[in-house]
């Protein structure tokens, strides 16, 4: 291959493309050529023009000159950081996939560090979060093929495939010594990006599993619907565990529709397209109801967005542990009509001007990786007076609903972030009946 050939394809590669997105999100506008870089050293040039030529002449079997170039543009993505790659035909498919939500696989989150498969975090109610695979295991093998820093990249495409087929993950759990197999089913994953309950009267519990293109919306959806229910809001658990993030607008999005004013993010890059702030509009779904946010090691990217904007604002209370730490924003750059660099353009700043990246949000109340239980019989037949036989029937009785009553003893930190939400109640003022709205109307568009 000659030096000539070599330096029409870096060209190529260095060309202004569109930007297509967000943290991956494809209609973003075009962006400007990169400041005037100096030209790439020829000695360098005739190095990589020497090794492509000899892996051609006496590798022990013949390879094409596409697989090649791939292979080539993919180490030199790969060295950059965690997040940068080429994207394929498949890859691009896989990306859209997950950004509307539905796919064919087990669930999984996961980034290439140093050439192993950790996880980011298990999607709730999918066949990697009912085999047991939790935030920060390391993969370390698929169906019996060790996963190496050569074949990381490729591995990621394994975990997908036909709904049915069984796939064996050889997974290190942390802390752990020795690898243990997961068998796991793949299925339609289709992540059904926000879900809410009311945990006891005038508390509601929202939890976001992923930041797709509707999350936005289907917050004013499901706090509208519970709304209709009981107009009563005292306050809201915000629950981003294990969310692994997505759409950086997805996240702007959710964060404004808790805030009245302020900064919820701000980017900032080498291209001066990168350098942008976001600002929250008027309009609090929660009529300023206190609100506690629920993350761990699993909470990442788009999600740490959401938590920092409401922390910094002073909207909410972060209770949980210490978040991933990724605070950077990627842009997916079209080479052509079915291939693509996804690259980090771009480091995220909280509302205080504190980037993130690599140290997380660190929670106003650190919890430890608890879990409450129930015992298995009561330590007292007798544990009030109505259990007292033929007792006085009481004006305000009522018959205790043990299913209610225990519904979150298995979740230490919901069970301590309705505790303290409901201090946070006692010292609000409550709003005048006749200024109160009990169903929010959809704002924000």
């Amino acid at each position: 291959m000659s030096a000539k050939i070599v330096v029409a394809t870096l060209a190529l590669l260095v060309a202004p493309c569109a930007l297509v997105a967000d943290d991956a999100k494809p209609d973003a506008p075009a962006v400007a050529a990169a400041p005037a870089q100096k030209p790439v050293n020829l000695d360098d040039i005739r190095a990589f023009a020497a090794v492509f030529g000899l892996v051609k002449q006496a590798y022990v079997e013949p390879v094409d000159d596409k697989t090649l170039m791939q292979a080539a543009i993919r180490g030199l993505l790969g060295n950059l950081d965690p997040h940068s790659e080429y994207l394929d035909a498949k890859a691009m498919e896989s990306l859209s996939e997950d950004t509307s939500g539905s796919y064919n696989g087990l669930g999984l989150e996961v980034i290439n560090v140093d050439g192993a498969l950790r996880v980011v975090a298990p999607i709730d109610d999918t066949p990697a979060e009912r085999g047991g695979i939790k935030p920060g295991d390391i993969i370390v093998r698929i169906d019996g093929k060790a996963i190496t820093p050569e074949t990381s990249a490729a591995a990621v495409n394994l975990l997908r495939g036909k709904i049915g087929t069984s796939v064996t993950l050889g997974v290190l759990h942390e802390a752990a010594t020795v690898p243990v197999d997961i068998k796991l089913t793949r299925e339609v994953i289709k992540v059904a990006s926000v879900r809410g309950r009311w945990v006891e009267p005038g508390y509601v519990y929202l939890r976001i599993v992923q930041f797709q293109e509707d999350t936005g919306s289907e917050v004013r959806r499901k706090l509208a619907k519970l709304r209709e229910k009981q107009s009563a809001l005292h306050g809201v658990i915000l629950d981003l565990r294990s969310n692994p993030g997505g759409l950086l607008t997805s996240a702007v999005e959710v964060s404004d529709e808790f805030l009245d004013s302020g900064i919820i993010v701000t980017t900032k890059g080498r291209l001066k397209e990168s350098d942008l702030s976001f600002n929250a509009t008027r309009g609090d779904l929660a009529d300023g109801a206190p609100m506690v946010v629920l993350v761990d090691n699993g909470t990442a990217s788009a999600a740490e967005i959401v938590a920092g904007a409401l922390k910094d604002n002073h909207r909410a209370l972060i209770m949980g542990r210490r978040t991933f730490g990724k605070g950077s924003v990627q842009t997916v750059l079209p080479l052509d009509d079915t291939h693509a660099v996804k690259l980090t353009t771009a480091r995220y700043y909280t509302p205080s001007g504190i980037s993130i990246q690599a140290a997380g949000i660190h929670p106003d109340i650190e919890l430890g990786d608890l879990k409450l239980v129930v015992r298995d019989s009561e330590p007292s037949l007798i544990t009030g007076e109505r259990d007292l036989p033929n007792h006085l029937k009481g004006d305000n009785e009522v018959a205790e609903d043990k299913a209610s009553a225990h519904s979150n003893v298995d979740d230490y930190a919901l069970t301590e972030a309705l505790n303290v939400l409901k201090g946070l109640a006692l010292q609000r003022k409550p709003v005048p009946a006749e200024t109160a709205t009990p169903v929010p109307a959809p704002k924000k568009g």
